[in-house]
């Protein structure tokens, strides 16, 4: 929790960078949509969730996850081009009976209340098509990988990549669509292999002042994974305050709308450009 309120601090503080040619802030965070949009060339953009809770239960057991530090890292190759960098730099998971009101960690019953650790690292490119600066249609294409790098509590256990191809329409000044569907090969629940998933989060986005802006999206997931077929149905509400313009503090809810997810998610977040 200090790493990210540190972290978090440090973005705010640092001098604002000349923006006045600069494209508008055009962040991931918040929401379940993805942008079309690139990062500048030559600029770079930080976005990290400070602190993001989720809640799942079932007939026997309430699951309780935290993550701290969701950092991304976007950084402008080209004019309509970027990479990305993302990791967790700490998710902790915490389990209780619901009948008997035990207490587990992840995977296992002990002493301990719950399990921690670090997350893996996702790598991506994103290409965008039209609009680099997210106006009118913008089209992108961003294939990304992750590396089986973080522990066996937030960690997946394998590899794997995927294919997102986030679209957006201006309906107006203030109000625009957002499509973004995507196929993955996801890592099997046992942690070994992949499998196929695919699903898209569609939103309206609407521009409540000069600086302040929300967004409603749902979003649907059908994962075949070897242990059970799911899909997960989704509904998001996020608002996005831009004090500054290269400075972005935002947060979020999402209710699960089916067995199959979560049952609901609330989080905070900042971004900055440099």
């Amino acid at each position: 929790m200090k790493l990210a309120l540190t972290l978090a601090a440090a973005f705010a503080a640092i001098g604002t960078a000349e923006a006045q040619d600069l494209r508008p802030l055009c962040p991931d965070r918040p929401g379940l949509d993805t942008p079309a949009c690139t990062v500048d060339p030559g600029h770079l953009v930080a976005e990290m969730g400070t602190i993001d809770w989720s809640l799942d239960r079932d007939a026997g057991q309430r699951s309780d996850s935290f993550t701290f530090g969701d950092l991304l890292l976007r950084y402008g190759i080209a004019q309509h081009a970027e990479i990305q960098l993302g990791w967790t730099a700490l998710g902790t998971v915490r389990k209780r009976d619901r009948t008997t009101g035990a207490v587990t960690h992840d995977g296992g019953t002990g002493a301990v209340t719950h399990d921690g650790g670090t997350g893996d690292v996702t790598l991506a490119v994103r290409r965008n098509l039209s609009h680099p600066d997210g106006s009118g249609f913008a089209a992108a294409v961003m294939p990304y990988a992750t590396l089986p790098v973080g522990g066996a509590t937030i960690g997946a256990g394998d590899w794997g990549a995927g294919l997102i191809v986030p679209l957006s329409y201006s309906l107006t000044d203030k109000i625009g669509l957002s499509l973004t569907p995507e196929i993955d090969a996801a890592v099997d629940q046992d942690r070994h292999g992949r499998h196929l998933a695919y699903g898209s989060a569609i939103g309206l986005t609407t521009a409540l002042t000069s600086s302040v802006s929300s967004a409603f999206e749902l979003q649907a997931v059908r994962d075949r994974d070897p242990a059970g077929h799911a899909t997960q149905a989704l509904a998001s509400l996020s608002v996005a305050w831009q004090p500054r313009s290269n400075l972005q503090l935002d947060m979020g809810a999402v209710a699960g709308l089916n067995h199959a997810s979560p049952d609901v998610e609330l989080y905070m977040g900042i971004a900055r450009r440099f």
